[in-house]
């Protein structure tokens, strides 16, 4: 029994060390919960990302594969290199733009588009070695990081509004109020109610909790059908593995190169903006800045890198990290546990089906509010500064994109603050973001 006491003992002493828990004043149990939390908020990448790129004719179980693969990579990269708990997975926002504008808009076979995604890989990686990312972050001003920070969080909240049924489209006013007849809605209703609730009387893991009881809910209620069964093998990557590679002669084409270009500006301001939004909420960025910016950099790049591989669209820092980071997530070990759940998934995916959008919608809902505190460090006072951080919130949300919010603010602030008399307070690095995010809009619009 001692024997057994110590081995224990052990392993919470090595974790210890490793992830310097006593240090961020955390504990095992905390960061596991908060990245079985992250984990449960961000799954719906496994189901959604094949889904996307099976409409552009790649094969759905190699991608959902490759999909639980690049995440593994990313979060153990994370954790383990810069002790962030900030989970990685393939981005969203890039393979409906893989899709719908390079495969169906463009023409461009799937097969040949992702060797353009594995080359913006590799510039990613180039990139974030030579921390080139890394002194641009920290040239951006610190009133534009609030301002990522607070639009992630009502962009986030946005999805967890539209997911849950409570925002629907509108041809008219573009959105509107979704039905209350609709009986789905009411699981995310009832979740709003019972974290709120939870987090009013500062309960720990509430957001966890809530997830939990919704989830319950809804089988109880016959609204979330249960699985027909529990354990699946996954399915074989042969179909995408490599495939980008075969087709590098594909990028002596502009128009390809053109692609690339977006990829890597995407990815780049998508990451960036999340990570610095996720920092801030969980207490990490000190004098403005985030300590081991370039391990956490690196962590991604290398995981884009083998998702390019692996056969799917780059991968990003997840704003559903904010749900785990909201329940004490503070080190590196809530990642870590993000990536072997996701390895987990491999082989119990039917039971992922129970975690609908109407169960994770209350998590984001419920951390859009905590997120967006940061707009109370905003110098609204100062009009050179309110105004391009203003276009940084509401850009992300209306544009349904983080990089266009980005793009908002950093066009702006620039000539706000030439026009305020303050040209000396602008970073050199500004202007040659100032003239990336105009070309970035110029060649999205010729695309487009």
């Amino acid at each position: 029994m001692n024997s057994e006491m110590s081995s224990k003992s052990g392993v919470a002493g090595w974790l210890d060390r490793v992830f310097h828990l006593s240090e961020n004043n955390t504990s095992v149990k905390r960061e596991f919960l908060a990245g079985l939390t992250t984990f449960v908020a961000m799954a719906y990448i496994l189901f959604v990302n094949p889904s996307v790129l099976g409409d552009a004719g790649m094969d759905k179980g190699a991608v959902f594969t490759a999909t639980a693969l690049s995440a593994i990579l990313g979060c153990l990269l994370m954790g383990f290199l810069a002790n962030y708990p900030i989970a990685i997975a393939p981005g969203l926002g890039d393979n409906a733009f893989f899709t719908y504008s390079v495969v169906l808009a463009m023409g461009i076979p799937w097969q040949k588009a992702m060797a353009g995604v594995f080359i913006a890989s590799v510039l990613f990686t180039l990139v974030s070695f030579f921390k080139i990312r890394e002194i641009i972050i920290d040239a951006i001003p610190q009133d534009l990081k609030y301002a990522m920070a607070a639009g992630i969080g009502i962009f986030i909240a946005f999805v967890g509004l539209q997911g849950g049924g409570l925002i629907v489209a509108d041809k008219s006013s573009l959105v509107s109020i979704g039905s209350f007849t609709v009986p789905t809605t009411w699981l995310t209703i009832f979740g709003v109610f019972f974290i709120g609730i939870l987090m009013a009387k500062k309960v720990p893991g509430s957001i966890f909790y809530g997830l939990v009881a919704t989830t319950l809910l809804g089988l109880a209620t016959g609204l979330i059908k249960m699985p027909t069964h529990i354990i699946s093998t996954a399915p074989s990557m042969k179909p995408t593995f490599g495939v980008g590679l075969e087709h590098l002669s594909v990028l002596s084409s502009p128009q390809m190169w053109a692609v690339v270009l977006i990829f890597f500006l995407v990815a780049f301001f998508d990451t960036a903006g999340t990570l610095i939004g996720l920092a801030q909420q969980a207490g990490i960025m000190k004098d403005g800045k985030m300590p081991r910016i370039g391990r956490a950099l690196m962590a991604d790049s290398l995981s884009m890198l083998g998702g390019a591989v692996m056969g799917t669209t780059p991968t990003a820092a997840y704003v559903e990290s904010s749900a785990g980071i909201a329940i004490g997530g503070k080190t590196g070990l809530t990642a870590v546990v993000t990536g072997i759940l996701f390895g987990f998934s491999m082989i119990f995916s039917p039971l992922l089906t129970v975690v609908t959008s109407q169960v994770t919608a209350p998590a984001l809902i419920v951390v859009g509010v905590l997120m967006v505190s940061a707009l109370r460090d905003i110098q609204w006072d100062k009009f050179e500064v309110a105004l391009p951080a203003f276009l940084v919130v509401i850009g992300m949300p209306l544009t349904y994109n983080i990089s266009y919010g980005i793009a908002f603010g950093f066009l702006t602030y620039p000539i706000m603050m030439v026009a305020a008399g303050r040209r000396k307070d602008i970073n050199p690095i500004m202007w040659i973001l100032f003239l990336l995010f105009i070309l970035l809009l110029y060649v999205l619009n010729i695309l487009h």
